[in-house]
């Protein structure tokens, strides 16, 4: 087993003169969406630049779409973003709560594999969007010795504007590397029985606590434009295939949990329910109890914490809806952190048998 602790040295039969090199090591790098540095203006303007810049999550013509986002949409956007930021920030940490949570996720992983496999891994993350960014860890990664690097975005389901970018990064870091490491990358994990058990469980946890079973689960998705789909993007059929699969875990019917999609940007079509509508619709019809979990989102964020939390919540009670529970995300619940575990043990075969 290698000694993390132990420094760097030159290799034997080597010159005098040759540099240190470190222990060789595997690196499994976890990545999520990424986090404002701050709330306030700028800090939310350089994130929302960098995000909505990037052609996977915008893919309109830049000759129309940039004079739009510099001159209309980055002037006012950071303001109600920060707001809605500031609403749910971790004051105590000075951090998003997604960077507390992969944080909390992160050392949790790293205390699971390092039981298992010692020193022979280094665990640690990045962001897409803000910091720690993807070329500083990849580097830092390097420079530890890790001569293999598992980058595992914590995404369930594909979709081009997050696993796709996210893998993009990851390559264009690795293109400015002298030397690159050998590298692998994680499929989506979607239909993972660890992963489906973590969120039934997760679920049935939240039921026990209430004084009363709620009339739906209203599983709510990212949404994504409705044209991905049609051009091929998976994210949909994964995205159904995830609540099909908890669905029979539960024992449930076609009654008790449905599939919707939520924030929506930008004018066109995107893909259907909205969670925003169909929570008024559920409370109009009857369905005045109800409970919204998110399986797409493997962190708590701005999506769920303020928007289901508040504006969905908002929508469903304005039409009537009288109980409101969201179930919070699998965070860094145990089950969720060994069904994150099994995933990167499955991908590191033939690296650490």
């Amino acid at each position: 087993m290698l000694d993390a602790t132990k420094k760097a040295t030159c290799p034997i039969h080597a010159p005098a003169d040759h540099p240190p090199v470190p222990a060789e090591r595997v690196g499994i790098l976890l990545a999520n969406l990424g986090t404002p540095d701050n709330y306030d203006y700028w800090s939310m303007r350089r994130y929302l630049n960098e995000f909505l810049s990037d052609k996977r999550v915008i893919d309109y013509s830049a000759w129309i779409w940039q004079p739009l986002l510099q001159l209309v949409i980055l002037t006012k956007r950071p303001f109600s973003s920060g707001h809605a930021y500031k609403s749910i920030w971790n004051h105590e940490a000075g951090e998003s709560p997604l960077m507390t949570i992969t944080k909390a996720q992160t050392e949790k992983m790293r205390k699971v594999l390092q039981d298992r496999y010692g020193d022979q891994v280094m665990v640690d993350f990045c962001m897409r969007y803000g910091n720690p960014s993807t070329r500083s860890k990849v580097r830092a990664m390097v420079d530890a010795g890790c001569t293999k690097i598992l980058f595992f975005p914590l995404y369930p389901h594909y979709a081009g504007a997050t696993s796709a970018t996210a893998n993009d990064q990851f390559f264009r870091a690795l293109m400015q590397e002298k030397w690159q490491p050998t590298t692998r990358t994680v499929e989506p994990y979607f239909a993972h029985p660890k992963y489906i058990e973590a969120l039934a469980q997760s679920i049935e946890r939240a039921y026990a606590g209430l004084a009363r079973k709620p009339d739906i689960l209203v599983c709510s998705y990212h949404g994504v434009p409705k044209r991905y789909l049609m051009e091929g993007d998976p994210y949909h059929c994964q995205c159904q295939k995830t609540t099909r699969l908890l669905k029979e875990r539960l024992g449930w019917d076609d009654t008790q949990i449905t599939t919707t999609f939520q924030s929506r940007f930008g004018p066109e079509e995107w893909l259907k329910p909205y969670t925003v509508e169909e929570v008024a619709r559920l409370a109009q019809t009857g369905r005045k109890n109800i409970a919204v979990c998110a399986p797409a989102f493997s962190a708590d964020c701005i999506e769920t914490l303020e928007e289901i939390n508040e504006e969905i919540k908002e929508s469903f009670e304005e039409a009537g809806g009288e109980s409101f529970t969201y179930i919070p995300c699998l965070n860094d619940d145990d089950a969720h952190i060994e069904a994150l575990a099994t995933v990167v043990e499955d991908n590191l075969k033939g690296w650490l048998d």
